[in-house]
């Protein structure tokens, strides 16, 4: 009996120590995985915030312990306006801000928010972007900010204006408002050109800032307002108004990137190039259902005709050459999106 105690030992002991090895490898390779902390002031049930979680889940299952992936909402890490330079300073790895936010580091970009735009279906708007016009911007923020542009934007929706206590009913009523804009000069120009006061709060801010009367109103989307149930701080009224189409831009820090073996980076693009179509087709619906719902809620939406968009667009085309020339917008970047949205489909 005393002979067999130590191979008996030893047949409960290798396993012990195979195990407590194991342990100590995985350990030791959580250890070494690299910090992939994504940021987005959005709140958890919004349409941009349900993209990145998506895609955070589908990278952090092919890669394993490799990175170790966490998606910070609601502007826990950083506000929509600083997270390019939170990026740029290495204390984010990832994140998909507005557009209306990033053209303070790229002015090309803001050709998406002149008056050209305005009013346009998406269909219009997907011509620009999604072809050499986009390529050409997103070029332009990997050099000026440091970054990785992951691929494709995704969609956020139309953004139109939201009232307190009066309603907009046509275009000339807008000039009696403080609206609240998200960023994107050009967005403040255009509301200032309908005689209008564009003020800009970060989101956290905004139900406080509409409860309390600093503002009139603000410039965002039916599914934002329906994220945050903004009816609930006063929202009573919108004016349908197609002012922009906000799009988010997929950022991941260029020195974060280089670390990455190829495959990784193999992995991160093809996640996120699997997303973007979904991405956008939940934007699409995700708006349609936030219509329903603040109907449902109670908010009046006034809905302009194609003939007063179009109308409106004229007017406020003789402020475009202006904004170009004081945002520093290419004159002739401008030129080939004016063209590509004049051509037939």
């Amino acid at each position: 009996m005393r002979d067999g105690l130590p191979e008996l030992c030893q047949r409960f002991l290798r396993p012990l120590a195979l195990a407590l090895t194991m342990t100590a490898t995985m350990e030791a390779a959580a250890d070494e995985s690299l910090l992939f902390r994504i940021s987005t002031e959005n709140t958890l049930s919004h349409v941009q915030t349900q993209t990145i979680l998506r895609f955070a889940e589908e990278v952090e299952r092919l890669v394993g312990p490799t990175l170790s992936v966490s998606v910070h909402h609601s502007a826990e890490l950083f506000r929509g306006r600083d997270v390019a330079a939170g990026i740029m300073r290495d204390q984010v790895e990832m994140a998909v801000p507005g557009t209306w936010q990033l053209d303070r580091y790229v002015a090309d970009i803001g050709v998406f928010l002149l008056p050209a735009f305005y009013g346009r279906q998406r269909s219009e708007i997907d011509r620009v972007r999604d072809g050499f016009i986009g390529q050409r911007i997103n070029e332009q923020v990997a050099t000026a900010l440091g970054v990785h542009v992951l691929g494709r934007w995704i969609d956020l929706g139309h953004a139109h204006l939201y009232t307190v206590d009066r309603p907009i009913s046509r275009h000339e009523e807008i000039a009696s408002f403080r609206l609240r804009v998200a960023g994107g000069q050009a967005n403040a120009m255009r509301i200032e050109a309908f005689g209008a006061e564009a003020v800009t709060i970060p989101w956290p801010d905004l139900p406080n800032a509409l409860a309390s009367g600093q503002i009139d109103g603000l410039l965002t989307s039916h599914a934002s307002i329906a994220s945050a149930r903004l009816w609930e701080a006063g929202v009573a009224y919108a004016f349908e108004d197609r002012e922009y189409f906000p799009q988010y831009v997929p950022l991941v820090s260029a020195r974060f990137w280089e670390r990455l073996p190829e495959d990784v980076q193999s992995v991160l693009t093809s996640s996120w190039e699997d997303v973007v179509e979904e991405a956008r087709a939940d934007a699409a619906l995700a708006q349609e259902e936030a219509r329903l719902r603040l109907a449902a809620e109670g908010v009046e939406i006034v809905v302009p005709s194609e003939e007063q968009l179009l109308t409106w667009r004229g007017r406020l085309m003789h402020i475009q050459p202006d904004l170009v020339q004081s945002l520093g917008i290419d004159p002739d970047l401008v030129a080939s999106a004016e063209e590509i949205l004049s051509a037939d489909p």
